[in-house]
């Protein structure tokens, strides 16, 4: 059985994790710091308006990966000034779970998600953002790796 849980990437000096839990995610585990000024903290579950509380909290862009048995990740990523966006890893796996595709459109998540990392004061990628967004992977958590590092953010490997 794979992960169920997700991972957090926001930017943060300020001890994470009781933000984060206040913010309605369970199960969190001590943050890591890949690079200086980020941290990266896994979860369990997340309520519908955690990523708006912890963006609120912080002050600070966040982006999420959550994901389904390590086989599909739902990406949500949010900006203190109200712009969000969202995007599916793994596609070929999520269209064999039942997941509506179009739900997810590729083009418009890229988009969204280089407006984001310009936000977040980050050098994106587009070609490897959209590799991540399209690709296939036998674990979504290699693809949202490839997704974070296609945002400018430090490889969490």
């Amino acid at each position: 059985m794979g992960n169920s849980g997700g991972s957090l990437t926001v930017r943060s000096t300020a001890g994470l994790r009781g933000l984060v839990e206040a913010a309605g995610f369970t199960e969190v585990e001590d943050a890591e710091s890949p690079a200086e000024g980020r941290q990266v903290s896994d979860f369990a579950e997340s309520g519908p308006r955690s990523m708006v509380d912890l963006v609120r909290g912080t002050g600070a862009p966040a982006v999420l990966v959550s994901f389904l048995d390590s086989d599909v990740g739902f990406v949500e990523a949010v900006t203190p000034g109200g712009g969000t966006w969202e995007a599916l890893l793994n596609r070929a796996v999520a269209d064999d779970y039942g997941i509506p595709l179009d739900r997810f459109p590729v083009e418009p998540a890229v988009k969204e998600a280089l407006a984001w990392a310009a936000a977040a004061g980050l050098t994106p990628d587009e070609d490897l953002l959209r590799q991540a967004l399209t690709g296939s992977a036998a674990f979504a958590e290699e693809l949202s790796s490839l997704l974070l590092v296609a945002l400018g953010l430090p490889d969490p490997s």
